[in-house]
């Protein structure tokens, strides 16, 4: 599967889907799509990583910069783990567990709960 981003809108929220690999070679592309979202004025953003099967240490510091920024902007940042394969859950869900850095994002198992402003995060 090849890394590709995409973009959607879902009514105030802006949803950039991930697919592939998100590593050294692939993250900046995605560093720069959270930039582009934000320049366009969107300060609701919901990263979908339920098509990211690995993810490294870039990918990760990726998903730390963009909410440093969406924060800065008093925005909200929103990440898809779906716990589909409940015994192990996604991997980039068990690579932020292993780094201690799941509890900063606001974790949804899918778009439909993500873009529901009384969704309730699924607990860290």
């Amino acid at each position: 599967m090849a890394f590709n981003v995409t973009g959607v809108e879902r009514g105030e929220w802006a949803v950039l889907q991930v697919r592939g690999e998100l590593d050294l070679m692939t993250s900046p592309v995605l560093r720069q799509r959270v930039h582009d979202v934000v320049a366009e004025g969107h300060h609701s953003l919901v990263v979908d990583l339920s098509d990211v099967f690995f993810c490294d240490s870039s990918g990760v510091g990726v998903l730390i910069a963009a909410r440093r920024l969406i924060r800065s902007c008093q925005g909200q940042l929103r990440l898809i783990l779906p716990d589909r394969g409940a015994d192990e859950g996604s991997h980039v869900n068990r690579v932020l567990g292993a780094l201690g850095v799941r509890r900063l994002f606001d974790c949804h198992p899918d778009l439909d709960a993500a873009t529901t402003d009384e969704a309730d995060p699924l607990s860290a």
